[in-house]
């Protein structure tokens, strides 16, 4: 609990902070990797290069100091932290970690305008912002231990299935090796993996692109030329190999009405929708789904799409585009998603947008959405790595 003089300290400093923050948080990493080389696993290293996940801690820190005495602000802001750091298993003796390079950083910075009495003002934040993640986290990996088919920490499932679904994106069903059930998830959030890559332990989050079974866990992964975990799944790993899991995670799912639903995905983007589309349409809802592709080689789960159209013809209506190829193609149409063809088949009246692709893609249907009046509260999307603004011109 911060005193009353920590508050105005942290009043009178917020704007310093803020104005270096970005400086701190790039220090922050390297610092924290060189002290507790440990750590270093739970961050995708590519995320670090691009200065991805550095920007994600300082829009966190920043928005806690912001709204931090509007507690359902603060829960709602810092919801998609907690889903992160569930499916990758933090635990409350990491926090102390990251609070003493975190200010480390800030002191290293910031030089002589650091006096003791404000380390221990942000200190002091720190840890009531850290005391707050530990308690959601707690209480989501409870909620999760006590499902059916549930668990705590890691758990071991074997490669059953492995299957090609386009020239780049390969299919991988997963059962546990203690044969036990499967706790089901909701359709559109994604699944931690701990993987062993030349001896080191290595964490990332995969959509889960199946429909919730019990039994087995569906992931679909793109290979990236320059992807660390990608290129190990398509190259190294085989059916009856083993990984770890963790539990699922993310708030990319169906809001609770039932109003039309429209899907835009740009190329692997489309493993969260396939379960979305099939869960709304099981409540009966219209559904839109629009996907685009680069080329008709990597397109995935046509099939899949086409059994969703035979089965719910009334309900949905499909549209696929391919950024190169023939005008003759039967499976799609050249071109691209953008404000035009999102007007033409968007539902009138009340309407839920789900949309995921690269950051592009997202930038451009966000502004098209936002163009056509559909306000953020109906705008839900996921990026596939850190969070970044989509009001980029």
């Amino acid at each position: 609990m911060l005193t009353h003089d920590q508050e105005q300290l942290i009043d009178a400093t917020a704007p310093l902070v803020a104005e270096h923050l970005e400086t701190i948080t790039q220090r922050f990493y390297p610092l924290m990797f060189e002290r507790y080389p440990e750590v270093t696993p739970l961050f995708n290293q590519a995320h670090q290069a691009d200065g991805g996940q550095p920007r994600v801690l300082a829009g966190a820190v920043l928005a806690y100091v912001q709204l931090r005495k509007e507690p359902e602000k603060v829960k709602e802001t810092l919801a998609t932290v907690v889903e992160k750091h569930v499916s990758l298993d933090i635990q409350p003796e990491q926090y102390p970690i990251v609070g003493e390079c975190l200010l480390a950083a800030v002191a290293e910075v910031l030089g002589d305008a650091v006096t003791p009495e404000i380390a221990a003002a942000w200190t002091a934040l720190y840890n009531e912002l850290a005391e707050l993640l530990i308690e959601q986290e707690a209480q989501r990996y409870r909620e999760f231990a006590d499902r059916k088919g549930g668990w705590r920490g890691k758990r071991a499932f074997r490669i059953v299935e492995k299957t090609p679904e386009s020239s780049v994106i390969t299919s991988f069903v997963l059962a546990p090796e203690d044969e036990g059930a499967v706790a089901n998830y909701q359709p559109g959030q994604f699944i931690g993996v701990r993987l062993v890559i030349d001896g080191e332990p290595v964490y990332r989050h995969y959509s889960l692109s199946g429909f919730p079974n019990g039994k087995t866990y569906r992931l679909s992964i793109k290979r990236e030329l320059q992807g660390q975990a990608s290129r190990h799944f398509h190259d190294t790993l085989q059916v009856g190999d083993t990984l770890e899991l963790l539990p699922p995670a993310g708030e990319l799912v169906l809001d609770e009405s039932q109003s039309p639903v429209m899907l835009l995905s740009g190329g692997v983007g489309q493993t969260p929708m396939l379960p979305l589309a099939r869960r709304a349409l099981e409540q009966g809802r219209q559904v839109i789904y629009m996907h685009a592709a680069q080329e008709r080689d990597q397109h995935a789960f046509a099939s899949e799409l086409k059994s969703l159209e035979d089965n719910y013809p009334q309900q949905l209506t499909s549209i696929t585009l391919y950024e190169r190829g023939s005008e003759d193609d039967k499976l799609a149409r050249i071109g691209r998603i953008n404000r035009e063809l999102i007007a033409r088949y968007l539902p009138q009246g009340a309407v839920e947008c789900y949309f995921v692709g690269p950051q592009g893609f997202m930038t451009a249907v966000n502004q098209a959405l936002d163009a056509l009046n559909i306000a953020p509260e109906h705008r839900h999307y996921e990026h596939f790595g850190p969070s970044r603004s989509l009001n980029a011109a």
